[in-house]
Order: structure tokens, then C-alpha cells, then sequence
């Protein structure tokens, strides 16, 4: 039975893998490509080459790709290594098979929709545990031969460089300033799926009354309260620290609550991307 729901899940993630790189296909070929706005990575560089020699998107991704891929095995493991392999020959072959349409030539629209396709693609990649190569794997292997610097400084670098070389080549300033707001607009996205939109809320009381208060919420909420033990270091006074996660409709009533039952507590709250348990999400 454990074997069966392993298989599921591996072809699920397959799936879902192949649906992220064909919205990143999407994202070059009607957005980025006829636009030559180049947010960075391989994938942008290809789109700067097909712009300076023809030469399509779909071939320049293979022929960078794969030997960054030789060369950076080592780094990644066996099962990221397939679904790298996986997710970088499928792009190439989604570029080669969709139809060339230009939805739009206005070049902001263009870097806006297609950053966000090219995040949601490339965050669905990362989330089932795939790359598409390019930048981060380069950083990678600089990072192994000089490691005074790191991956990101590396990716960094080379993003940038990505971006002023679609100005020179556009021979518009314009070109690599959309550039980085599509660079932008992907790395948002990206983060935003792979740690969530940021719904939930962590509330640390500090509390002279955290019987009423944990009784309340865990009352009228339905949510798990933990005391945790501390010491006011200006009072020398032992104080409960109550810490309750909610969701964001139900903010203002935790609020309500603590401020009916011990106006003088002392409230800390922090956005929260992701929880784990009982209440919430399955581990």
C-alpha cells in the first residue's frame, strides 16, 4: 500500500512538473520571446541569442543546458537530477511544438504577464522538487570552483549580466529596464508559492490574566494555545507567553478577545507562510 502511494505521488509530481514548464513555455513564447525581454537565467539569454541570431529559444536551452547539467550532477542528487533532465527537455520541446503568437506588443504588459507566468511556472518546478537548470546550477558549479563567493552571488551576477545584454543587443535602455521588471515579478511569484501567500498569523501574548485569554481562543476559535514560560528581566517577574496561530479572518477577533479580557497585555504578531499539524496542514 506504502509503495503504491509513493508511485502516485512520483507520477503526480511528474505531472505537475510538466504543467509548470509548459506556463514557463507559454510565458516565452507570447510574452518574453517577441519582446526580447530577458528576466534573467539561460532562458533569457536564449531569448537575447534568438534575437541577435535567429537561432530559437528551444535550441540555445539544450545546448547551455545539458552541459551545465554534465557538469553539476554531482550537486544535485540522483531524483533532482532526473527531474532537471525531465523539466529542461520538456521546455525546450513545449517551445518547439507551441504555435508563435503575440499576444501583445506592448512591451510593460509583455514584462508584467510574463514574469508572472514565468513565476508560477517556474515556482510549480521548484515546489515538486525540479529545476530547468539555468542560473541556479551554473551558481552552483562556479560556487564548487570559487567558493570565496556564493550560489546567489553567482546567480545574481549572472542575471544581471543577462539583462544589460538584452539592452545592448535591443539597443534600448528600455529593453533591459522591463527586463528586470519581469525579473522582478519572477522572483516574487516564485517565493510567494513556494512559502505560501502569507494567510496565516502568529500571535505572542504576554499576558496577567493567560487562563482567560487561551481559555477564550481555544473556546471561540477552535485553535491550540502553547504556554510557553518566561521572566520579565525588568521586573524579576515569572509571566506565562501564550503562542496561538490563526488564520487572517480571524485576526481581529483574537485581538478583540485579548483586549476584552487584559487591555495592558503585550501583543506580538508576525505573518506566518506555512504551519504544519494538527489544525492545519498534514506533514
Amino acid at each position: 500500500m506504502i509503495k503504491d502511494i509513493k508511485w502516485y505521488k512520483v507520477l503526480l509530481s511528474y505531472i505537475f512538473l510538466a504543467i509548470g514548464v509548459l506556463i514557463m513555455a507559454m510565458s516565452l513564447e507570447y510574452f518574453l520571446g517577441p519582446n526580447t525581454i530577458a528576466p534573467g537565467g539561460v532562458t533569457g539569454f536564449a531569448v537575447v541569442i534568438d534575437k541577435l541570431t535567429s537561432i530559437p529559444i528551444y535550441i540555445t536551452n539544450l545546448v547551455i543546458n545539458i552541459p551545465l547539467f554534465i557538469l553539476g550532477m554531482k550537486t544535485l542528487g540522483k531524483s533532482a537530477a532526473i527531474k532537471t533532465i525531465y523539466s529542461t527537455v520538456l521546455l525546450s520541446l513545449f517551445l518547439r511544438i507551441l504555435p508563435s503568437t503575440v499576444l501583445t506588443h506592448d512591451i510593460f504588459l509583455s514584462a508584467i504577464f510574463g514574469g508572472l507566468l514565468m513565476g508560477i511556472g517556474l515556482g510549480i518546478v521548484f515546489k515538486f522538487g525540479g529545476t530547468t537548470g539555468g542560473t541556479d546550477l551554473a551558481g552552483s558549479i562556479l560556487n564548487n570552483k570559487f567558493p570565496a563567493l556564493s550560489t546567489v552571488t553567482f546567480m545574481t551576477i549572472i542575471d544581471l549580466l543577462v539583462v544589460v545584454f538584452a539592452g545592448i543587443v535591443d539597443k534600448k535602455i528600455e529593453t533591459s529596464l522591463y527586463s528586470i521588471i519581469a525579473m522582478f515579478m519572477v522572483m516574487k511569484v516564485v517565493d510567494t508559492i513556494l512559502e505560501g501567500m502569507g494567510y496565516l498569523k502568529s500571535f505572542i501574548i504576554i499576558t496577567n490574566k493567560p487562563d482567560e485569554v487561551s481559555e477564550r481562543l481555544m473556546i471561540e476559535l477552535e485553535r491550540g494555545v502553547t504556554s510557553l514560560k518566561g521572566k520579565g528581566m525588568y521586573t524579576k517577574e515569572d509571566k506565562e507567553v501564550l503562542l496561538c496561530v490563526v488564520n487572517r479572518a480571524e485576526f481581529s477577533r483574537v485581538k478583540n478577545i485579548v483586549k476584552e479580557l487584559d487591555p495592558k497585555a503585550f501583543v506580538m504578531v508576525s505573518e506566518i507562510y506555512e504551519v504544519l499539524g494538527e489544525g492545519f496542514k498534514e506533514i
